[in-house]
């Protein structure tokens, strides 16, 4: 049996409206045409479902038992059209977002609640974890677009937009560097480091900037996340070093962020996506917020 949309929609517009003449109208077809379909559908079905002559029409008993049937697949049919136009149109769906976790805990909560201002039916999922990870699951089509850190040089992935986070030194407020108004490379020495661990986007880039100094400083703890770190600056443990756009940096009232005197303390980031795949249009919509806004 082969039943379609517009063959049942006019079956159960029939039965409604007693009348071909009215059923025909609502639907803005041509008598002739909705004969067709009835006509059809009854083909397919393989009995009469509704008696008619020139004046009424009526249902008979298989025409009655379908109705019900009919109606409700109609109904759920209806719905199905409606949630796809509404995920073709963008205006619903959810936007699978792999990101770094300063990312996460900065800029993303403002963009979500921006974005769903204009888009209330907008879901997020949201995984958040170290650079390796988040183009580990870009590539694995885990998240459909990432924001990483680092230079992307994984040939899968398409980089939508390019920017960079300004590295500082985070330390207690009673901590000698603390009075200064920018922090040396060999100020560094001087105390500790609580480093976020090697493989992290920070990591690489403070390592890669020590290196081009020369200098080779103590590493007291290597925390993967940002949190732990500022939890074992906060607990006299050393300075750590982190983007300024840490959101674990503003939350913390003892501590300060002091810029690096070295052009080589910034971490690149990029917005990602998986080469040749095309996205959601929610998520091709959550993108141009984010480009507005970067």
């Amino acid at each position: 049996m082969d039943l379609n949309l517009r063959e049942i929609r006019a079956f159960v517009t029939v039965a409604d409206a007693g009348n071909f003449t009215r059923a025909a109208a609502q639907l803005h077809l041509s008598q002739p045409a909705l004969t067709v379909q009835i006509r059809r559908l009854e083909e397919n079905v393989g009995a009469r479902l509704f008696d008619r002559n020139s004046r009424s029409v009526a249902l008979t008993q298989t025409g009655r038992e379908l109705l019900p049937l009919l109606r409700r697949s109609l109904d759920d049919m209806e719905r199905v059209l409606r949630d796809a136009r509404a995920l073709g149109e963008g205006v619903s769906g959810t936007v699978r977002l792999a990101c770094l976790p300063t990312f996460a805990a900065s800029v993303l909560p403002d963009l979500i609640r921006t974005f769903r201002e204009h888009v209330p039916r907008a879901g997020f999922q949201i995984r958040d974890a170290v650079a390796s990870t988040v183009v580990e699951l870009v590539r694995n089509e885990e998240a459909d677009i990432g924001v990483t850190g680092g230079d992307v040089i994984d040939a899968s992935l398409e980089v939508l937009h390019s920017g960079s986070d300004r590295l500082v030194v985070v330390c207690p407020k009673t901590h000698p560097l603390a009075r200064k108004k920018r922090i040396a490379v060999v100020d560094l020495a001087r105390s500790p480091l609580v480093l976020t661990a090697s493989g992290t986007s920070v990591r690489t880039v403070v390592d890669t900037a020590l290196a081009a100094a020369g200098c080779t400083l103590e590493v007291a703890c290597e925390p993967t996340y940002m949190m732990t770190a500022v939890a074992m600056v906060r607990g006299g443990l050393g300075v750590t070093i982190l983007p300024a756009t840490a959101r674990e940096v503003l939350a913390e009232p003892d501590l300060v962020a002091r810029p690096i005197d070295d052009p080589a303390f910034v971490r690149a980031t990029a917005l990602v996506k998986k080469r040749g795949r095309t996205l959601p249009r929610i998520t091709e919509a959550f993108i141009e917020l984010f480009l507005r806004r970067a």
